[in-house]
């Protein structure tokens, strides 16, 4: 038949641009995470970027192909685990003897020593990444699994 277009796969551009950005996203993620221990803000940013590579792939591929890879339980958990990491941290000092997030009560060493910074930055950073990214993945998962009220015909 001429001039009958297939819908079929009317977005095969979209699916392999997308295939060849979403790696690059995920490296660009992690790329600020790692370059955020040694500038403020780095898990914040990091958690977002990494969101946005599967937000991109439920845009292109479907909510339920993206359900079915990263379910909604996993972003919940991430997200859960990640609070879990940043408050752990905090408490931890306190047991130690020190403040809240007082980094320097992480680890026993001698004054001075400065591991217990490092130790409390990376693990702040990838409490914050994990929050972050979750919460960002299960906000889209709730507002785009929601069914319409008003129909496409009725706009």
């Amino acid at each position: 038949m001429e001039g009958k277009i297939d819908m079929t796969d009317h977005h095969v551009i979209l699916r392999v641009i997308s295939k060849m950005l979403i790696p690059v996203i995920v490296l660009y993620g992690f790329y600020v995470h790692f370059h955020g221990d040694y500038s403020p803000g780095g898990g914040f940013q990091a958690g977002v970027i990494l969101s946005v590579s599967i937000i991109l792939y439920a845009l292109v591929f479907g909510i339920a192909d993206t359900l079915n890879r990263v379910p909604a339980i996993f972003s919940r958990s991430i997200a859960s685990l990640g609070v879990l990491i940043y408050a752990g941290v905090g408490v931890w000092s306190m047991i130690n003897g020190g403040d809240y997030l007082d980094y320097d009560y992480l680890v026993d060493e001698p004054p001075g020593g400065h591991w217990g910074q490092h130790l409390g930055i990376i693990l702040i950073e990838v409490g914050v990444l994990f929050a972050v990214a979750g919460s960002m993945v299960s906000i889209f998962y709730a507002f785009a699994g929601r069914v319409a009220e008003i129909r496409d015909e009725d706009w």
